[in-house]
């Protein structure tokens, strides 16, 4: 924008999280766009509006909604930012009373808040592979549907009593392990793979990818009016990410670009095609991808991560 052309404002859903806070508090600027922050608290509450009522120009979205929302054709687009990356192995946990083994875990009930999680997703990769363990011989017991309406829980899924929370059900043996965010002061509360990190670590070497939880979309619209307002989105998140001091363990994933992050997506792709999430086969450069050509691709999305500072 030009002096007698003001900043464009779009609304956007993005939590305060390390990589995001100098951003959120207005610490960075920008001539050509600015960000309305919606005052959600909890930004997995909302992904709804994201993905349903198409609410957000920017939002900050679960990778396996994403990838879901795209194989059903939602007009989003990403953008090669990463908010958060975890360990998903630690939050799957059982109460210490009745310890349980990943291979002891067929037949058993897992309670998580919904079947189509991003770390839900990650963990059941990981305990078929590692621990030949059948997703499809699990029940999975959910709090809430899925943020797509059109998916459709599989057999194994059933819904928890209304009001059902997953630690709580735990303690009193209504399920025999969880996936949520454990109590570190808990003694109660134990991960079911004890050696987690090494597991995980393991993983990683063996497919050369990363467990990516959040990270950053657009609407399609907003790339074919405005592309170069989107590709300063990408620095203005790159330079919030590099601000966190000290540095947070998620900005160890900071993005440099589509290539440092394929293969991370084409796993994550393989896992939701696997797990029955998506119906149809996608590429990573199909992510990236909106709008008119020439406008917003991923070769113009790379280009703009390189001249980004390392």
């Amino acid at each position: 924008m030009t002096a007698d052309r003001p900043a464009l404002t779009w609304h956007a859903l993005v939590g305060d999280h390390p990589t995001t806070r100098a951003l959120r508090r207005g610490e960075l600027a920008s001539p050509l766009v600015r960000l309305a922050f919606a005052d959600v608290a909890v930004p997995h509450t909302a992904f709804k509006r994201v993905v349903r009522d198409l609410e957000f120009d920017v939002a900050e979205l679960a990778l396996m909604t994403f990838l879901m929302a795209k194989a059903l054709g939602r007009p989003l687009v990403l953008l090669p930012i990463v908010v958060f990356a975890r360990n998903p192995l630690q939050n799957l946990v059982c109460h210490a009373a009745r310890r349980l083994t990943p291979g002891g875990l067929t037949g058993r009930r897992i309670g998580v808040r919904g079947y189509t999680t991003t770390t839900a997703v990650w963990i059941r990769g990981v305990l078929a592979e590692d621990f030949a363990v059948d997703p499809d011989r699990i029940e999975w017991i959910t709090l809430e549907e899925s943020h797509l309406a059109e998916f459709v829980d599989p057999p194994a899924v059933r819904r928890a009593r209304p009001g059902g929370q997953l630690t709580a059900m735990l303690r009193a043996g209504e399920i025999d392990a969880a996936i949520t965010d454990p109590d570190p002061a808990d003694p109660e509360i134990v991960p079911v793979i004890p050696d987690h990190a090494r597991v995980l670590g393991d993983w990683q070497r063996r497919h050369g990818a990363v467990t990516i939880n959040h990270m950053i979309v657009v609407r399609q619209s907003l790339t074919e009016s405005h592309p170069a307002a989107v590709r300063e989105l990408i620095r203005l998140f790159d330079e919030s990410q590099r601000a966190s001091s000290p540095p947070s363990a998620d900005s160890t994933h900071a993005p440099r670009g589509i290539e440092p992050l394929r293969r991370s997506l084409e796993v994550a792709i393989e896992y939701a095609k696997s797990q029955r999430l998506i119906q149809r086969s996608l590429t990573v450069d199909d992510l990236f991808v909106g709008g008119r050509a020439g406008q917003l691709d991923a070769a113009r999305v790379e280009g703009v991560c390189r001249e980004l500072p390392h």
